[in-house]
């Protein structure tokens, strides 16, 4: 394969990537996550998110389990993925059209296309709507300390600790953790966010000390599963606040900005700082003659450490949340 063969793959691959992901945001984290504000309200969304934020790792999951069956190293394998993958979208947005229906909440009427989008950035906005802001500020702290190992967490199984049967050990954490979160969302409906956060905050945090000290199988065990009920639990109280703190109507002007804080913030720090971490790990040789890193147990330290700024910014959170006695 020539060198211009190979620029042209690589590029096609980035580029169907972007549009992929451009509609597969448009519809999950706008459309739908706007839908979801709407559908839900203060008495039910600890639960309804209790459901929402488990459903990305055992989407995972059903994906491990799904293709476990082909041969990785065979092209026509992932041309056979790609297309499953590929038919199963389209049929459930198709779906959609039948089984989602608008809630009827009146939309804040607003033409200017470009006001829509910069909305949120609007410092009278901002003012209005101070825990909101606080709570996004919150929630790229948590992700962050997430994004420090999760690029990294398959390798440090498969690689640094030798465990080729790591799906032995993700596959039932993910399970219990999402069982976990669905029952725990209702904490939130209970005792409000003040009270219910601080759980998977320190369930994390305990995660990352056990996957730091421990390497050996059933300890690991453990440490994933505290780790995933912190993680997914914590997103589920975080995804609660901030649709209780989104200005009624208005749901789809705020999309944007919690991606910010969920996904564009963290993903940027979170594995700079990895990466950094890692700058001077172990390599090892591959087939190509080409070398790459052996992730080691620091991205649990370095994690850990982040996480403690969350309490950090918890603070102000919580003294803006007595003053709207949320």
């Amino acid at each position: 394969m020539t060198a211009n063969a190979m620029s042209l793959g690589v590029s096609l691959v980035i580029i169907m990537d972007c549009v992929m992901t451009f509609f597969g945001s448009s519809a999950n984290d706008a459309c739908f996550n706007a839908w979801l504000t709407d559908v839900s309200d203060d008495s039910n969304r600890g639960k309804v998110e209790g459901i929402n934020a488990m459903m990305p790792l055992v989407s995972i999951l059903v994906v491990f389990g799904g293709f476990m069956g082909f041969d990785l190293n065979l092209a026509e394998s992932w041309t056979t993925i790609f297309n499953i993958i590929g038919i199963t979208v389209i049929a459930i947005g198709i779906a959609g059209f039948f089984l989602i229906r608008d809630t009827g909440v009146k939309c804040a009427e607003n033409s200017n296309y470009f006001g829509n989008i910069f909305y949120g950035f609007r410092s009278d906005v901002v003012k209005a709507n101070k825990a909101l802001y606080v709570t996004l500020i919150a929630l790229a702290m948590f992700n962050i300390s997430i994004q420090i190992f999760m690029p990294y967490l398959i390798l440090y199984y498969t690689v640094a600790l030798g465990m080729d049967n790591y799906v032995l050990i993700f596959a039932p954490a993910i399970i219990l953790a999402a069982a976990f979160t669905f029952f725990y969302g209702k904490q939130y409906d209970k005792k409000g966010f003040r009270s219910a956060i601080f759980a998977p905050i320190a369930m994390l945090m305990a995660g990352f000390v056990v996957l730091y000290f421990f390497t050996s199988t059933v300890p690991v065990f453990l440490g994933t599963l505290i780790m995933l009920c912190g993680y997914l639990a914590g997103m589920a109280m975080f995804g609660a606040i901030i649709r209780d703190k989104t200005p009624a109507g208005k749901a789809g002007m705020f999309q944007g900005l919690r991606i910010v804080g969920q996904v564009l913030v963290p993903g940027v720090i979170g594995p700079a700082i990895g990466a950094a971490v890692l700058k001077n790990a172990e390599t090892v040789l591959n087939n190509d003659g080409t070398t790459s890193f052996i992730p080691n147990r620091n991205i649990f330290l370095a994690a850990f450490i982040a996480a403690l700024f969350i309490w950090v910014v918890l603070v102000p959170l919580f003294r803006q949340l007595r003053k709207e006695k949320v």
